[in-house]
């Protein structure tokens, strides 16, 4: 005898989201970007890519590393977000790429990567079945989580790993 195992209910669908729903991620990450200019004092800028449709730019004020921006990315499967995070570093390369993947196991939801011209990025990137995001207060959750733990992991990381890299320039 054979069994078969259903799909029931409470399994969620891996579908995509519509081009409706996408609106509605759009409106959500619009609104809560707005609020987030008006209320979280380290948000000093918020701009949407006049040259492509669903991109962000969000501008942080930081004490470790001064400002900087965490670009967002809504497409047809997922929220990629990311922020630059420094040169390639000018001397002591294997001590310093080592003290970041150390640091990516303390991390979710991003990691950091090497990015053009050896440059040092922090990426991530949120799936978007319909069923994941399911209300408004868990869109802004999730964006919460993500601005916050970028900012919060610049802030913790940057200033150990330019004194690794960059190690002479901060002798004297």
């Amino acid at each position: 005898m054979t069994s078969s195992v259903e799909p029931t209910a409470s399994v969620p669908s891996q579908r995509p989201p519509n081009d409706d729903e996408l609106d509605r991620y759009e409106t959500r990450i619009d609104a809560w970007l707005v609020d987030q200019h008006e209320t979280n004092q380290l948000v000093d800028a918020v701009e949407r890519d006049s040259s492509a449709p669903r991109r962000w730019f969000v501008r942080l004020l930081s004490e470790e590393k001064g400002p900087f921006t965490i670009r967002f990315h809504l497409d047809q499967r997922t929220l990629r977000y990311e922020t630059y995070f420094s040169p390639a570093p000018e001397e002591n390369e294997a001590e310093f790429y080592r003290h970041l993947l150390v640091r990516n196991m303390k991390m979710y939801g991003a990691a950091f990567c090497v990015g053009e011209e050896n440059a040092v990025f922090i990426r991530g990137q949120l799936g978007l079945t319909h069923a994941q995001l399911v209300s408004d207060e868990a869109v802004d959750a999730e964006l919460d989580r993500v601005l916050g733990s970028i900012y919060v992991w610049t802030e913790q990381f940057f200033r150990a790993a330019m004194r690794i890299g960059f190690a002479s320039r901060f002798k004297g």
